[in-house]
Order: structure tokens, then sequence, then C-alpha cells
């Protein structure tokens, strides 16, 4: 890829400017109230596209929010490579713990980025990363070093289950046509050890309800004599695991796959230190199933935890109240061979048949999705580690990702093409939470190495 170091160094002003300005739009896709953004959103999306030298670009409309879909063909007897991403956001809640507003993006220096990091709701998740996709694409057309063809699918739903995009994907096969799927929305080890994500875990996602009385009632009155819904949850969740921190439910376990002693000592060679590991997020020990490492419950074991909880009076002062209704969010995170729709059921079952006498239960399924392994030895995977290489002097290791990407298996089930998770992201850019941020090192560098992926996957498949 000639120049493209002394192209990026020319037009990173630019780029980062750009990214500033998507970064202000509050694509939130969980709350309504967000719809016009969200729809503004796509619209950037789709002119960034065209922008960047995409023949055609187009909003597609689903029964929910609009998939962006762009393309350039240069020659339909060259390799195809589809590119996915997602403009939606997650809420920026809670507010108050935020250094500076949410959607007015900042640009700090942090000891991890001297180079500065921008500050913004999406930042890293998913906004930064996916335009990294349209900017190497820019670099790529303008000094006409495109090598293969190319097509974009940018949703705008995925962090509220991407159910639309299970929709729209079978209704366009043909449109969606391609030889790899290559997806930035994962993260590497750190800033001088590359690694690619090569396993992803599936997601159960339920919403579960206690109800006890029929309206709230004076716990002096009343208490000790009536189930009080928020003592019960707590209860019945609490039960969910046993002194190990091994999930309680019958038959959770019995598809997980067990990793060979083999399988779990090449893991282990991954730089990681437990103590800074504990430092960055402020907490004096780990926690988990017992029998495993760290880096192990969270990628290749499956978990269970509640995201949220409520119920009764919590407002400012004291209300003696015995509340009618509790609830609970709770996601399980699953590994590959574990069905979602088999664990959902599984949980319900289990849910309503440890319910005491005195409240009655209700399980609420949200979304989920299925777990996913990329084999290394497919030329995308090798294309993919030949490119990191190329930037980083290195060859990246390949890592299992605690996270989930529910429509990895959906891609590959319904487009026949195995995805590439090329992420530039690092544990510590607080996706999800207060203060999410990205580096600019990390974007300008996922912008130098994505165009090297394009030349060896288009070389590799000759």
């Amino acid at each position: 890829m000639k120049d493209i170091s002394n192209y990026i160094e020319t037009h990173q002003n630019r780029f980062i400017s750009e990214l500033v300005d998507l970064l202000k739009m509050p694509s939130i896709s969980a709350d309504s109230a967000y719809k016009k953004d969200v729809l503004n959103t796509a619209e950037a999306v789709k002119k960034s596209l065209l922008d960047a030298g995409c023949d055609l670009a187009e909003i597609c409309e689903t029964p929910g929010n609009p998939i962006v879909y762009g393309e350039k063909i240069i020659d339909k007897n060259l390799p195809t490579v589809l590119v996915y991403g997602h403009y939606d956001v997650q809420p920026a809640d809670p507010i108050d713990l935020w250094t500076s507003p949410p959607f007015d993006p900042v640009i700090k220096k942090t000891d991890l980025h001297p180079e500065g990091a921008i500050f913004a709701r999406g930042a890293c998740d998913d906004k930064g990363q996916m335009y990294m996709h349209v900017k190497a694409l820019e670099f790529m057309t303008k000094t006409d070093q495109l090598p293969c063809n190319v097509k974009f699918m940018i949703e705008g739903e995925e962090e509220v289950g991407s159910e639309n995009l299970a929709w729209f994907v079978p209704r366009n096969l043909e449109k969606l046509a391609n030889d790899v799927i290559l997806i930035s929305d994962t993260g590497m080890i750190a800033k001088d050890v590359p690694s690619i994500t090569t396993g992803l875990r599936g997601l159960s996602y339920v919403e579960v309800e206690v109800t006890g009385p029929n309206r709230d009632l004076h716990s002096g009155l009343y208490g000790g004599a009536v189930a009080n819904p928020i003592n019960v949850l707590s209860k019945m969740i609490a039960s969910l695991h046993d002194e190990n921190n091994h999930i309680t439910i019958p038959g959770f376990y019995d598809k997980v796959e067990e990793l060979s002693t083999e399988e779990r000592a090449e893991m282990a060679k991954a730089p990681f230190s437990l103590e800074a590991y504990k430092k960055s997020i402020d907490i004096d020990s780990v926690y988990g199933e017992e029998g495993f490492t760290t880096n192990e419950r969270n990628s290749i074991r499956p978990t269970l935890d509640v995201n949220g909880i409520w119920g009764g009076y919590i407002g400012e002062g004291a209300k003696t109240v015995l509340p009618s209704k509790a609830y609970a969010k709770i996601s399980m995170r699953l590994v590959p061979h574990q069905d979602w729709h088999e664990i959902t059921d599984l949980f319900t079952k289990h849910f309503e048949s440890i319910a005491p006498q005195g409240v009655r239960v209700k399980v609420k399924p949200h979304h989920g999705g299925q777990g996913y392994v990329t084999p290394i030895d497919s030329i995308g995977y090798q294309a993919a580690s030949k490119a990191y290489h190329e930037t980083f002097g290195k060859t990246p290791i390949p890592q299992r990702s605690g996270g989930s990407i529910p429509i990895v298996a959906l891609f590959e089930e319904q487009l026949k093409s195995k995805t590439i998770l090329m992420g530039f992201g690092l544990d510590s850019d607080a996706i999800h939470s207060p203060n999410e941020h990205f580096g600019l090192w990390n974007y300008l560098k996922g912008i130098e190495t994505i165009p090297w992926f394009y030349q060896y996957f288009t070389e590799l498949s000759k």
C-alpha cells in the first residue's frame, strides 16, 4: 500500500474531525426518544460512504432502524469483502459519572494515550472502529489502490440485539454476497501486542418480574407476614450460583466446550498482569468460577450476571413500603455449542421452579445469539495476520473474546462466509461505561492496517 502513512499524516486532522462530528449524534437505539437522531446518523453514514468512494450507498428500510448499505465493485471476478459495523450506541447513563458530556466529544491525553483519546459515547463501540473502514476505503479509492470489491452493511440496532438484521440478511442474500466478512467491533491485547479475536461468546438476555401482593403495602402492618418480592428475588438470584460460582441451572453446562490442556496453555501465553487488571478497575481481588484463570473466566466459560435490579421506593428519604413487584435484568454469556434459545428455556423453567409460594414469577426473554469460533488456518485470518505484521512489526496473537456479536453466527449460516474480527480497541476504553474513549493512535493505526488486509486477502485468494 504505497504512501499510506503519508496519506494518513496529511489527512489525520480531517479524519479526527469527521469522527468527532459523527460522535456528536446521540444515536441511542434503546431509547425511542432518540429515533430522529438514529435516522440522522444513518444519513450521515451514507454520505460518508459516498464521499469515501462508494459508487452506491443507500438507506435500507427494515421494520426497525434502517441499515446503511454501500458498495464499490471494481471487477466481479475479484474477491469481495463485506464490512459490517453499527452506528447505534449504548445509552450514556449514568450521566453524572462522565467527566465530559457523552455527546460532546473531547480529546484528552492520558498515560495510556499520550497522543490523545476521543472521549464520547460510541467512540470505540462502534463508531470509531466502523469509521476506520470508511477512511481506509477513502485511501484506497483516492490513490487508486483498491485491490478487490468492497461492500458495507452498517446497522442501527446492534446494541439492542440486531433483531431486524436477522430480518434483512436472508432477504438480501445476493446483495450481500461476499468472500469474507470483516468486522472491527472487538479489541486487541495492548497497543504493542496486536491480536485477532477468534472466538465470541453467545448471549441470552432476559428480564424477570416477581409479584407479591396486589399493591404496595405498609411495611409495619404487613412486614413479616407477606412475602416481599425484593427479598424473594434477591434470594432467587443468589441461588443461581453455588459456593464455587458454578451456575446451578440444571442442564446449563451440558453442551459447554471443554478446551484441552494444550489449548488452555496456548491461551496463557498472551501477556497478562493480574495486578494491572485489578488496578485498572480498582478492585483488590478477582472473583469467578473455581478452577479457571481470569482470562479463561471471561472468554471460554459461560456466565450469568445481573445487569440491573429494582423495585419499591428508591427516592430521597425514607418510605416504609413493602413493594408489590421487583424486577431484574439478567444476561448469560454462552460459549460455542450452547444454543441461546435452549439456555433461555432452561433459565425460564428453573427460575419459575424456585419461586416460593406467595409470589408469581414472569420471565421475559429479550434477545440473544450464538457463540462463534473462526479457524486460524483460513485465508481471511492469514490475511489479517499479515496485515497486522505489516503495520505493527509483529505477528498478532489469536484470542477469544468474552463479548458477544450475535450476528456473526447468523452471517455464517445465511451468507456462508467466515468472519474476521480485526479490533483496535483496548479493554480500558470503557465501552458501555461512562467515559468511553478511543485512542487517536488506535484509530489511525486501524486506518493504516485495514488496507493491507484487502491486499493480502486478494493475493491469497488467487
